[in-house]
């Protein structure tokens, strides 16, 4: 389950079962960020703000799907995920980059924007 219902369409839980469409499809489209957490996890939970204060203020242009790890061990597995939380971003059905551990928002614009090369954050000169 979430740590929280999601106001906006771009930020969304994934499972195992959505997670070709909502994230290797969807990132056909836009970048998504996957933010692999477990509720057990204190460095996923101060993670989550950030995270998703950033995603907000980019309004769409990156989406963020969460996938709780505890109910999706395969996608964990899948990845070789060692620590959590680990955020992996997706462009075009591939991994282009990720990291783990707990961030401040403006280290995760920055990695987003170094992420992105040609594709600007909106906001952002580029």
């Amino acid at each position: 389950m979430s740590q929280k219902e999601h106001n906006l369409p771009y930020i969304y839980d994934v499972t195992e079962a959505s997670y070709e469409e909502k994230v290797l499809k969807a990132s056909r489209q836009r970048p998504v960020l996957v933010d692999f957490w477990a509720a057990w996890c204190a460095p996923c939970i101060s993670l989550t703000p950030a995270l998703e204060r950033v995603v907000e203020e980019l309004q769409g242009q990156v989406l963020l799907a969460k996938v709780e790890v505890d109910d999706n061990m395969r996608l964990a597995g899948h990845y070789r995920l060692r620590g959590f939380p680990t955020v992996i971003l997706f462009v075009d059905g591939r991994e282009c980059g990720r990291f783990h551990g707990a961030r401040a928002a403006h280290w995760l614009r920055e990695w987003i924007d170094d992420h992105l090369g040609d594709r600007p954050a909106p906001g952002h000169p580029g």
